[in-house]
């Protein structure tokens, strides 16, 4: 799932933690490239070629993680290619692929509206007149508009139009107002 600010900053997923510590994945790595250790990336981020400007990674492989500097990293096709500071062969560059590559939240540029997509995963959300619907549990992108998917006592689909549907967003309160009937 892509998640992505209003200034086209993206992220996919986060894992637990305070505001500034927490690890966001930012993509995987899918496979070595040459044998020199470079390795193939998929990007999460949006613009995708984002991703290469973070230089230090967690390598996160079968619940372990590893961190990583990157030295060069280039577009190839329609992925990227890096390598990193002492994978200097395929056989090492191999043993990570399928992992993700994470950063610490803090490390992301403030966004225009003071919040990521990822800050919003578990705010309450409730209408104008104080109805409860749910929880975000994710966001999604449909083409039309980018939608959040609440789980409560049922599932729902409330669709991103700020200053429309989206009414407020209270990150301190944990909470987001909407204009939405409850029966939807």
């Amino acid at each position: 799932m892509v998640l992505t600010d209003s200034a086209g900053n993206t992220t996919a997923s986060v894992l637990g933690g305070s505001a500034d510590s927490r690890l966001i994945v930012l993509g995987k790595l899918s496979a070595p490239f040459g044998v020199r250790g470079w390795i193939k990336v998929t990007s999460y981020t949006e613009p995708p070629e984002g991703i290469l400007g973070y230089r230090d990674w967690s390598v996160v492989k079968n619940g372990s993680a590893r961190k990583f500097k990157v030295l060069q990293g280039k577009p190839h096709g329609k992925f990227f290619v890096v390598q990193f500071d002492g994978i200097d062969d395929r056989d090492e560059a191999a043993k990570l692929t399928h992992a993700e590559i994470q950063v610490p939240r803090s490390q992301l540029p403030d966004s225009d509206d003071g919040y990521y997509w990822t800050d919003l995963i578990g705010l309450n959300v409730v209408t104008k007149d104080g109805v409860e619907l749910g929880v975000v549990d994710s966001l999604m992108e449909t083409g039309a508009n980018d939608v959040l998917v609440l789980k409560g006592e049922r599932d729902r689909l409330v669709p991103w139009i700020e200053g429309d549907v989206i009414v407020r967003v209270d990150l301190a309160g944990m909470s987001i107002t909407v204009d939405w009937d409850p029966e939807f």
